[in-house]
């Protein structure tokens, strides 16, 4: 039985015919439709299409239009054109936007069956690829948390030993480290997971209002106060308590806390009648509370009572093994959360993306792929794609090359000859002369770099081409 399924999309009855006849010869189980519309819904209705044949020129919607509609679809199967000599140009530009091959009409069919039989395995082994990146993506997902660091793992380890017991844990992390994400399996490992788990966040309110947050108020406590309200402890009975960047808590309200901690019952503000609670607490800092103490920020009888198990998140810069594993998760979310056909990164792109230091951590990264995803035109981030600041942060050359002029610009300006010849000559010393990589690097062909630089003189310029040897 055929494991290749091809759909051909023309309107010319005849061609399909005989396309049809020579591919089922092949080996191939064919679909066929006479228009964009009917090759969507055939699509939808058939599972397992491995390639798309579409001419260029078709009714209502062309070939390129179907692609376009073809390439939101969660993994696209492979798309060839084919197109007349006259619309050449149309299918260059099909190719600039993802299209996998064209074919020139009157078709070659041994070049037919060569590209599709092509455009099938690599389909296949993209499919394997995927699969693949799934299956380590499960072994490496805890709860939403996505690390197989070594230092994650243990982290992952911690959390099923200690989510199991009632222990106050104190999480220590940067900003964006994915603490209140802890938090949250801490409380799915723990025996209160079918009780709610209510989040504070000490530095997001002043001391007043974040005393009435946490332990409510009854009618007429303040101006304003219509109505008793229960505060977040009180809610959070039975379940979780996660006070989120305790450090930041004003030391008259870490004493009422540590109170409530040591007989688990609080009065609402303006109240006089104590009421009990059963809460397990989580804490999370991105402070060091030791020197917090010392400098008298934060009270020690308090750090006792949070700190029963400290979990210690590593930065996103001492887990770069994580950073392929987080892209391609966050690649994989914004693709369908902005409906983009963006499914990779490329190597140069991917490598400027492991050697930057995330100062912001995970959230960093997540709002730069966004960013990227958004702006993107192709189905996989190129370095252009990546924020200016993660590129000169970077030294990506082509940055460093393009600030260097940009930056202290005269008043009078600078020619757009100025600064290609800037970035040329800048490429061509930190690749030590090399064309093959300074074409490749500034992503044009030998042949442009070569009349760029006997255009510009750069040959002559020297200590940047003399004694170059081509790999």
């Amino acid at each position: 039985m055929s494991t290749k399924t091809v759909l051909i999309v023309d309107d010319r009855t005849s061609t399909l015919k005989v396309i049809r006849a020579i591919l089922e010869d092949e080996g191939y189980t064919v679909f066929q439709a006479t228009s964009s519309e009917e090759a969507l819904q055939i699509y939808h209705q058939n599972d397992g299409i491995d390639v798309v044949l579409s001419d260029m020129k078709l009714p209502g919607k062309d070939g390129l239009a179907l692609y376009r509609l073809m390439s939101r679809i969660s993994n696209p199967p492979p798309f060839v054109i084919m197109t007349a000599h006259g619309t050449v140009k149309s299918a260059v530009q099909a190719l600039k936007e993802g299209v996998t091959h064209y074919l020139i009409k009157p078709l070659d069919y041994e070049e037919l069956i060569i590209v599709l039989d092509k455009a099938v395995r690599e389909y296949a082994q993209a499919r394997e690829l995927i699969a693949l990146k799934a299956q380590v993506n499960a072994e490496n997902t805890f709860h939403g948390i996505i690390g197989a660091d070594s230092r994650m793992k243990h982290i992952f380890d911690m959390v099923r030993t200690v989510g199991a017991t009632d222990a106050s844990v104190l999480i220590y992390g940067e900003t964006g480290t994915g603490k209140e994400l802890l938090a949250k399996a801490l409380h799915q490992e723990s025996p209160r997971r079918n009780s709610a788990m209510v989040c504070i966040n000490s530095a997001a309110l002043t001391e007043s209002l974040l005393e009435a947050e946490m332990f409510g108020y009854v009618k007429g406590a303040f101006t304003g106060a219509i109505s008793d309200r229960k505060g977040r402890v009180e809610l959070a009975d039975q379940g979780t308590l996660f006070l989120d960047e305790i450090g930041h808590m004003s030391l008259g309200l870490q004493s009422k806390l540590l109170r409530f901690l040591q007989e688990m019952a609080f009065e609402p503000v303006g109240g006089t009648t104590s009421r009990n609670v059963d809460v397990r607490i989580i804490a999370a800092t991105n402070l060091d509370l030791h020197a917090e103490i010392k400098a008298g920020r934060f009270l020690n009888d308090l750090l006792y009572r949070i700190e029963v198990v400290p979990i210690r998140v590593p930065a996103l810069r001492k887990r770069r093994n994580d950073i392929c594993l987080l892209v391609d998760h966050f690649i994989r979310v914004f693709a369908r959360q902005y409906n983009k056909p963006v499914q990779k990164v490329d190597p140069q792109a991917m490598r400027i993306l492991i050697d930057y230091n995330w100062p912001g951590n995970v959230r960093e990264l997540k709002n730069s792929v966004a960013r990227a995803m958004i702006l993107s035109k192709n189905t996989t981030l190129t370095v252009e794609d990546l924020p200016s600041k993660i590129l000169a942060e970077s030294g990506h050359p082509e940055q460093i090359a393009g600030m260097s002029i940009i930056q202290g610009l005269p008043g009078s300006g600078v020619t757009l000859r100025q600064m290609e010849t800037e970035l040329i000559q800048k490429t061509l010393e930190k690749h030590h002369g090399n064309k093959s990589l300074t074409a490749q690097s500034l992503g044009i062909s030998r042949k442009t770099l070569y009349e760029k630089i006997d255009r510009y003189g750069l040959a002559h310029t020297e200590g940047v081409v003399s004694g170059e040897s081509e790999q």
